[in-house]
């Protein structure tokens, strides 16, 4: 097993997490290095990267926003105007197909719902893409209806069959 280290998701990590990003999911799904750069570059942002052996092989991007507000597929991780966060938002997970089923991505999650949880925020949200629905109910998420036309518009931003997901932040989890 290589040794595994997780930290926070830098610049200079952008051409692997480029790699890793399309081997997970292909063209379709790709957002590109500046839209990442403005991310991380966000005051709200907590992404995450994975290394094996010193190699980027995982990631997950994710920010502290309110619950029901969806970011768009090549969206920016945008501070809540006027509230403070309540939701660690969870926007994109990879793992490089190759490394699949080694429990990379609990390493990724586990970290940040600790940390969200200090930093007060009561749940973690998501949009489920390409069938994963299963695997987030898995991990405690569930479908959640959005109210608003406006966060209803960016969910179509991720094609059909894209759900918005909620899960309960509680202690322990």
């Amino acid at each position: 097993m290589p040794a595994l280290e997780v930290r926070p998701l830098q610049t200079h990590d952008l051409p692997a997490l480029m790699a890793v990003q399309r081997a997970a999911y292909g063209e379709g799904f790709m957002e590109s290095a500046e839209v990442f750069t403005r991310r991380l570059a966000s005051p709200v942002n907590c992404s995450l990267a994975l290394l094996a052996d010193g190699q980027l092989c995982a990631y997950l991007a994710a920010y502290h926003s309110v619950q029901g507000k969806v970011t768009p597929l090549h969206g920016d991780f945008e501070p809540p105007a006027g509230t403070a966060p309540d939701t660690l938002y969870l926007h994109d997970m990879a793992v490089l197909p190759g490394m699949a089923g080694r429990g990379l991505a609990q390493a990724l999650l586990k970290p940040l719902w600790e940390r969200a949880q200090q930093h007060g925020l009561r749940h973690t949200a998501l949009v489920s893409v390409q069938g994963s629905q299963g695997y987030w109910a898995r991990h405690g998420y569930a479908e959640h209806a959005l109210q608003d036309a406006v966060q209803r518009q960016r969910l179509a931003t991720y094609g059909e069959g894209a759900t918005y997901m909620v899960r309960r932040l509680a202690p322990g989890h």
